[in-house]
């Protein structure tokens, strides 16, 4: 489930429709949570789907570390790449937004951590980076471990509208110390 003070917007004919904030998003704010009405694709699941409904799922779906599809059931399937992402998944199944974002602001990922099948080239920012790969979430995790560790120190002290969809137990997971030693590379499935 995506944050509720976010919408589907149009953003331009490159890019398409995008999800935007609606109020500001503080820095440490649970931004995705997967739900109980995200549809999760078995490997097999996905292999008996026509092609047709495969390359559907390759574009809006995303690969777990269990080497499953997860179709997210609302606007969160919405949400575009970018090297300069606000919003970075954790080990437990959430997202977090890892600085503010703002009003009418984009809400991004990095789609390296997303288990891609293949390299795949998005527009050009003007970062270093040009290419999004498989393996991204080995390759960049020291980073992005650093900003989700700076987001998760924070979570605790912010409103969390999407805590509700959030088993006791992971919150509580979450927010030991412990916590900010697992690295997104857990995320990396090789299947």
């Amino acid at each position: 489930m995506i944050h509720p003070q976010t919408k589907v917007q149009f953003i331009s004919d490159e890019v398409g429709y995008g999800v935007v904030a609606t109020a500001l998003i503080p820095k440490g704010t649970i931004t995705w949570v997967q739900d109980p009405l995200d549809r999760v694709f078995s490997k097999e699941e996905v292999q008996r789907l026509p092609s047709f409904a495969q390359d559907q799922l390759e574009y809006f779906a995303f690969k777990n570390s269990r080497g499953q599809m997860v179709l997210c059931w609302d606007h969160a399937r919405y949400v575009n790449h970018s090297f300069r992402s606000n919003c970075l998944s954790t080990v437990f199944d959430f997202e977090l937004a890892i600085r503010d974002i703002q009003p009418g602001e984009q809400l991004t990922d990095d789609y390296g951590y997303l288990n891609l099948n293949a390299p795949w080239k998005p527009m050009d920012e003007g970062t270093r980076r040009k290419w999004v790969r498989p393996d991204d979430s080995l390759r960049y995790a020291r980073v992005w471990d650093r900003q989700l560790g700076g987001a998760m120190k924070r979570m605790s002290r912010l409103q969390q509208p999407l805590g509700q969809w959030l088993a006791p137990s992971v919150w509580d997971e979450a927010q030991r110390p412990e916590a900010l030693q697992r690295s997104i590379q857990e995320l990396y499935c090789s299947v």
